[in-house]
């Protein structure tokens, strides 16, 4: 199978954006040589401890210093751009770097709601409504060029950049379903409808130019070492990371912590690790078990791994760990 990256360019305490681009560009090179297939980046806004918002100049600057990983979005918010601007980026990411480029397409805003509007500035107020409308628009602008079209997109016409459909319910599965597309599923922080949405996506699938039977990927956090207990606390990042954001204090990523319950209430705790579920946690041994039962319950076509780690070092380990793990599965 097939295993992937997520990277979200964590921001770490202690630490400044330049940092984290180097940061990034270490651990694309170090995935190339592990085996992972994609390295994808996804688009946030107005958050501290996130540097990827610019997502498209990012993934090329990732390509450059890569040779044969893709590299991708996973995903750039469509409600936040025009297909028209999306396309010419991407194709020109295809332009320079080849048939590399994954574009993963999310009909969230990837940030608040005063930020998006901030975003959306002269867009239509109703624009995430139009996002089926938007897809089938960009993939037009990427597709063969069109003699008679008013409009075409010069870097973008003739580039087929391979698009996805991103998603954490059932509205992505059935659109990726019914345009024929690739489907993504976010459950490294919201597993809930994973079941449900991979059944509707492979239920519903309709072959298409693109593509031929269902091809679902999902989301698993990994927080690997050379121990369960240092891999359990390597995790409180992310524990400690999502309860801030959830309420409303979004800042950079925080260091580890020995206990987790001596630093979020009962209640924060259990909604944090409930939406972290789909996550392998612990020793090469146990990441290796853990990762096993995931893939057997829910089957995927792919897996993309992600993990907001403090420590660089500490990062690059519990992606190879990982890497370890699913050449062995």
């Amino acid at each position: 199978m097939r295993y992937s990256l997520l990277d979200l360019a964590p921001v770490p305490e202690g630490s400044e954006i330049p940092q984290s681009f180097q940061n990034s560009t270490d651990l694309a090179r170090q995935a190339e040589a592990w085996g992972y297939h994609r390295y994808w980046l996804a688009e946030h806004h107005n958050m501290p401890g996130i540097a990827s918002a610019a997502t498209a100049v990012l993934i090329g600057h990732i390509a450059s210093q890569t040779k044969s990983i893709r590299v991708g979005a996973g995903g750039i918010m469509l409600p936040n751009h025009a297909p028209y601007m999306v396309a010419e980026a991407f194709g020109t990411l295809a332009a320079l770097y080849g048939d590399r480029i994954d574009l993963g397409l999310g009909r969230a805003p990837g940030t608040d709601m005063q930020t998006a509007r901030a975003l959306r500035r002269g867009m239509a107020s109703g624009a995430a409504d139009t996002f089926p409308q938007d897809v089938i628009e960009l993939i037009g602008f990427l597709g063969p060029l069109d003699p008679q079209a008013k409009v075409r997109a010069f870097p973008g016409q003739g580039s087929n950049v391979p698009v996805w459909i991103l998603g954490s319910s059932l509205y992505g599965a059935q659109l990726a379903a019914q345009l024929g597309l690739p489907y993504a599923f976010a459950s490294h922080f919201a597993p809930q409808a994973l079941d449900q949405a991979l059944e509707v996506y492979r239920r519903a699938f309709r072959p298409s130019t693109y593509l031929e039977k269902p091809h679902a990927m999902i989301a698993v956090n990994v927080f690997g070492a050379d121990t369960d207990a240092e891999g359990i606390r390597l995790r409180t990042t992310m524990q400690q990371a999502f309860a801030r954001l959830r309420l409303g204090q979004p800042g950079k990523l925080p260091r580890p912590v020995d206990n987790i319950a001596d630093h979020l209430p009962p209640a924060v705790l259990a909604g944090v690790n409930e939406a972290l579920t789909v996550s392998a946690t612990g020793s090469p041994e146990t990441v290796k078990r853990e990762l096993s039962e995931i893939l057997t319950r829910h089957d995927p076509d792919e897996v993309i791994i992600t993990g907001q780690i403090h420590d660089h070092d500490a990062r690059l380990r519990s992606f190879e760990i990982a890497a370890e793990a699913l050449k062995a599965l």
